[in-house]
């Protein structure tokens, strides 16, 4: 790759809770990638617009909230709008699996629960990245 990986990191909705957040985003700029964190509060159409300025490879979602049957179909449906339909859309918190599931078939990356081991995602980022983006 002729430059680094840029995700985006977001926390969408009234969830306050970010620890993960930044715990994950540290290791993605520790793994060489570029990170951009929006920080708390952020709206679907906040983070699309940050990631198309941004010119980002990845967004990660974390959601702790509940609110992930909302949030996902809503950023990738602004995503499509935009023209985003080669960034990947991937994340993580408190989804069970079966709404994993259901979220995976309407094409939302793979979503990592609590407890996933950091270098799995690391490596699920770079292996989409360099499969689907054209750098």
């Amino acid at each position: 790759m002729k430059r680094p990986i840029r995700v985006l990191v977001a926390k969408v909705g009234l969830d306050g809770h970010d620890r993960g957040a930044k715990v994950i985003a540290s290791f993605l700029r520790d793994a060489g990638m570029e990170v951009i964190y929006t920080g708390l509060r952020q709206t679907p159409e906040m983070v699309v617009n940050a990631a198309l300025q941004e010119d980002v490879d990845a967004i990660g979602i974390s959601i702790l909230s509940g609110a992930h049957m909302t949030v996902f179909p809503k950023i990738m449906t602004l995503m499509k709008e935009k023209g985003l339909s080669d960034v990947l859309l991937t994340g993580g918190g408190i989804i069970p699996a079966g709404d994993m599931g259901k979220l995976n078939e309407m094409g939302v990356g793979t979503l990592f629960p609590p407890g996933t081991d950091t270098q799995t995602i690391i490596h699920y980022i770079t292996n989409w990245v360099e499969k689907h983006r054209n750098f």
